[in-house]
């Protein structure tokens, strides 16, 4: 399994895979073309109200992942979601692209361990 994660800002050389935008809301000053997405998967973001609350606080973070995790759990959209990107990283590299500026807090790091997850 090959996920990856990477800062839509910060991509200046495209690798290949399939390509997915996890945040809820659009970068600001990215083009959808400049972009090159697959898919944006909104429904697999952590919820407005979640979001907010946890304000890329990484003192926040722990708490904010265990919030995170419930959420995936309790929706079923997020869910199938969940089930199909596994899939897709079985058979071929997953590019997991978010916005925030800290790489390490953010819902992309949980997301990819609950993908990771066996």
């Amino acid at each position: 399994m090959s996920i990856i994660l990477r800062r839509i800002y910060d991509e200046n050389i495209t690798i290949g895979g399939h390509r997915v935008l996890t945040d809820r809301i659009w970068p600001r000053g990215i083009s959808k073309e400049d972009a090159e997405i697959d898919e944006w998967l909104k429904s697999i973001a952590p919820s407005p109200e979640l979001r907010k609350w946890f304000n890329h606080d990484p003192a926040k973070f722990d708490t904010f992942t265990e919030a995170y995790r419930k959420e995936i759990e309790n929706n079923a959209e997020a869910q199938s979601k969940i089930k199909e990107l596994k899939a897709i990283a079985k058979d071929k590299r997953l590019i997991l692209l978010f916005g925030a500026k800290d790489s390490k807090h953010n819902h992309a790091v949980v997301l990819k361990e609950i993908l990771e997850d066996e």
